[in-house]
């Protein structure tokens, strides 16, 4: 009999804890990185892997903020100075000069794009508890910026959505 009661209690203590997991919302959480200066911040469902920034072949014939391409765990990637793409960085970044904390941020593979982005630091993981979101701005903005955010410390942190911006038709034109 009380296996019985017990084999209840628990059942009933996992259909109430599956009921909260289906009602709650959940927190929004995020890889914080630094691009010349900009603190910006990646949604974990678009983020991929994090590589060191070595063995980046040069393409010719493309444009300033294309690094070129990197072997990333057996698959080809084109790897994005995105610091240079959004305008942050105006001059090109010789492959052999790169930081020691430089990195290369893939996409996630449900993203579906073969690609990684030079990031200058990685700044760490940041919780929706830990960030105020900001008012937008008026004005048109691309369709991958997401909102702005402040943490404690006073940094602004600008979203990016990864999978939006491998969608982007000039992100994708990587040819001069």
């Amino acid at each position: 009999m009380a296996k019985r009661e017990a084999l209840r209690e628990l059942q009933s203590r996992l259909a109430e804890r599956l009921q909260a997991a289906l009602t709650e919302v959940p927190a929004a959480s995020w890889l914080a990185v630094e691009c010349a200066g900009q603190g910006l911040i990646f949604p974990l469902q678009g983020a991929g892997e994090i590589f060191t920034a070595a063995g980046l072949l040069p393409v010719a014939h493309t444009r300033p903020w294309f690094l070129g391409v990197a072997n990333l765990r057996g698959g080809l990637h084109g790897v994005v100075d995105l610091a240079a793409f959004l305008g942050l960085r105006t001059h090109r970044l010789a492959v052999d000069a790169l930081g020691d904390q430089s990195r290369l941020l893939a996409f996630n593979p449900t993203v579906g794009s073969h690609c990684a982005v030079l990031v200058d630091r990685l700044a760490g993981l940041r919780g929706a508890g830990q960030l105020t979101r900001l008012p937008d701005a008026p004005g048109t903005r691309p369709v991958f910026a997401g909102g702005i955010y402040r943490d404690s410390g006073g940094q602004v942190w600008q979203e990016i959505d990864l999978a939006a911006l491998a969608r982007q038709e000039q992100f994708l034109g990587i040819g001069v």
